[in-house]
């Protein structure tokens, strides 16, 4: 990567919209994921691509705050923790999100004023279940450790 750019004026002149949390933005950016993201008609999408838009949507409203974290290790010049696991449970993704960014009511009742089940939607996403002993439980347990912890 060519460190030599202009960070003041990158920062002046790239600035995309961030994207807002209440039920109207929310609302545009599902209509705007699902055709010009996942490329399909509101009245022919399935299950598995409204799925999609809606990721590509949470994925939006995390990506600033991932960005900024990115920034502030960068800054600070931190050592980072890199966690290998073969295993790993996780489970599913998407619905533990939305409830995180606060934003699973505003969703659930968008997706229902245009006549679609969240829960059809959210049971599209393959549960990975790489490991379902203890070892997937520990290796879940320490990505949440040292993320509250805030290690990088």
């Amino acid at each position: 990567m060519d460190n030599s750019m202009d960070t003041k004026a990158l920062s002046e002149h790239f600035k995309p919209d961030r994207p807002g949390f209440d039920r109207e933005s929310l609302s545009r950016a599902l209509a705007n994921r699902l055709v010009y993201s996942a490329g399909k008609d509101p009245i022919t999408a399935t299950n598995r691509d409204w799925f999609h838009a809606l990721a590509y949507v949470v994925r939006d409203c995390m990506i600033d705050r991932w960005m900024d974290t990115m920034r502030s290790y960068y800054r600070a010049d931190v050592k980072r923790v890199y966690y290998l696991s073969m295993e790993f449970l996780m489970g599913r993704a998407l619905a533990n999100s939305l409830m995180n960014l606060g934003i699973y009511e505003d969703c659930t009742a968008i997706l229902k004023e245009i006549g679609l089940d969240i829960e059809n939607i959210l049971q599209v996403e393959p549960d990975a279940a790489l490991g379902n002993g203890g070892l997937g439980r520990l290796a879940a347990c320490f990505l949440d450790s040292m993320a509250t912890i805030g290690l990088p």
